[in-house]
């Protein structure tokens, strides 16, 4: 499945996603950056349970390798089962950062998934990362 960062969303998904990256602004506007990704995903939890989103927070998941399934892998945030959020304190989002989002959209079977990087100055700038399968 080839990743396509602008690909058509149903209307409901795509409202979720601004309104994930909504609260995600909100904590940084009142945070701004410098913590650790703990502390703002404490942080974005509050936000996404004051705007009545469902979530889980740390949720693991199996990885499948030929016949067998690993454990040990863990996403920061699902959103309404339909979106992972990955949250990073880092200066850039890297290729790395996309690969690992990109392999647990597949491992999950998850359609969308958001990096938000609150490293940034200004999130809208650079601290966002949207990947569609």
């Amino acid at each position: 499945m080839p990743l396509n960062i602008e690909s058509n969303l149903s209307p409901e998904l795509d409202r979720l996603a601004y309104a994930v990256i909504g609260a995600a602004i909100e904590v940084h506007k009142h945070l701004g950056p410098g913590f650790l990704e703990n502390v703002y995903e404490v942080a974005l939890c509050h936000e996404l349970e004051l705007r009545s989103i469902k979530y889980e927070r740390q949720k693991p998941i199996r990885v499948a390798y030929k016949t067998i399934e690993i454990d040990g892998q863990r996403l920061d945030l699902i959103i309404e089962g339909v979106m992972i959020v990955e949250l990073k304190t880092v200066d850039t989002i890297a290729p790395i950062h996309e690969a690992q989002l990109l392999s647990y959209i597949k491992s999950a079977k998850i359609p969308l998934g958001l990096i938000i990087n609150f490293k940034v100055t200004l999130l809208k700038k650079g601290g966002i990362k949207r990947m569609v399968l």
